[in-house]
């Protein structure tokens, strides 16, 4: 099941994470805040798709989001349901109401 958390401001989208995505963000994070206490996951469009990048600010229009407990700054205007799909735990994101993929043995 997908959790909708809303962005900081009221008239912003609504992005949800599935709890696989949510699985795959809280691992890169810990790993890279092992090195680097102040970095956050950035969410951001490139070339069509969503990609996770690693960033110590935010962007002046990113949204800050709450994630269980982390921190994640997600590009103004992205909104739907952030899943995972095979092969390397690809994340993808699909239109809101969207059914989560299937999580196969991890």
């Amino acid at each position: 099941m997908a959790d909708v958390l809303l962005a900081a401001r009221p008239e912003s989208p609504v992005i949800a994470f599935t709890d696989w995505a949510k699985d795959i963000l809280h691992k890169s994070q810990t790993a890279a805040s092992r090195f680097n206490p102040n970095v956050k996951i950035r969410l951001s469009r490139v070339r069509g798709s969503v990609q996770a990048v690693l960033a110590e600010d935010s962007e002046a229009s990113d949204e800050t989001v709450d994630v269980d407990g982390m921190t994640l700054y997600v590009e103004s205007g992205l909104e739907g349901l952030l899943d995972v799909e095979e092969p390397h735990d690809r994340l993808v994101l699909k239109p809101s109401g969207s059914p989560p993929n299937q999580r196969g043995s991890h």
